[in-house]
């Protein structure tokens, strides 16, 4: 089962795919796509995995930020857990970012996830960022990464059996409530 957790920064999203891992049972694979590179951003990772140690969980933490579908068939366990899916689609953009055309090579790297997903056996939590809804970003780069998470998101709900939205720490499961347009063949 795909469980796709999404949501703006700081609404929750990861303390919520966390709790939810724990109600599916005792310990799982946790795939940090985070790649650290200022105090900052390593005063954040320390904070998710005290978080985590923690819990009544056990986690296992394997830091992946390029190869994710390598590491989520690495794995038999029946919970993984991704967080998160807008970093990793960030390392890519920056990976390809001065090459030809870094969108389809980035979209190739969103085809593959999603292919591993609807191949794999267990529970996959999936962590993302919803950035559309703020300003049009200033700079080329950051119109990509937010045109990119757009396409990515949509492709993953696609796919996933729930989407759950975290809004306040609130969250809110769509997929259920998705509303079907009729397309006159009914």
């Amino acid at each position: 089962m795909v469980v796709l957790v999404t949501g703006g920064a700081r609404s929750g999203k990861s303390t919520f795919a966390e709790r939810y891992a724990s109600r599916l049972g005792s310990g799982g694979i946790y795939i940090a796509t985070a790649q650290v590179y200022e105090e900052e951003m390593r005063t954040r990772v320390r904070r998710h995995l005290e978080r985590r140690e923690r819990s009544d969980f056990d986690w296992e933490t394997v830091e992946e930020p390029y190869h994710l579908c390598d590491a989520l068939n690495a794995s038999d366990h029946p919970i993984i857990l991704v967080d998160c899916l807008t970093l990793w689609l960030s390392n890519w953009l920056l990976f390809y970012e001065k090459e030809a055309d870094p969108e389809s090579r980035v979209l190739l790297k969103v085809e593959e996830l999603i292919r591993t997903l609807s191949e794999r056996p267990g529970t996959i939590l999936l962590v993302t960022n919803e950035v559309g809804d703020g300003i049009v970003p200033e700079y080329k780069l950051g119109r990509q990464f937010r045109d990119l998470a757009g396409v990515m998101n949509q492709r993953i709900a696609r796919i996933s059996e729930q989407v759950i939205l975290v809004t306040a720490g609130i969250p809110i499961e769509l997929k259920s409530r998705e509303f079907k347009l009729d397309d006159g063949n009914g």
